[in-house]
């Protein structure tokens, strides 16, 4: 199953009330070899905590992956 997938099964746990252990506990029953890690469950409801309610990864800074520059045209 993609992360995308696992993010909205997070996020649908966390609407419904249930917290960190009772979401992995279910996820671990569901899909025992592909299930997120503690951490990575916590992560996605501190975030749904702060009203940050996306389960797409965010931006991140750094090299892009294409440079365009005149020595490559």
């Amino acid at each position: 199953m993609a992360k995308r997938e696992f993010r909205v099964l997070i996020k649908y746990c966390f609407l419904k009330g249930k917290n960190t252990v009772e979401t992995k506990t279910w996820l671990n029953a569901e899909f025992a070899d592909t299930a997120p890690g503690k951490s990575t469950i916590r992560n996605w409801y501190a975030k749904f905590r702060r009203g940050e309610m996306s389960t797409e990864d965010g931006e991140c800074c750094g090299r892009p992956k294409e440079v365009v520059t005149d020595e490559n045209i």
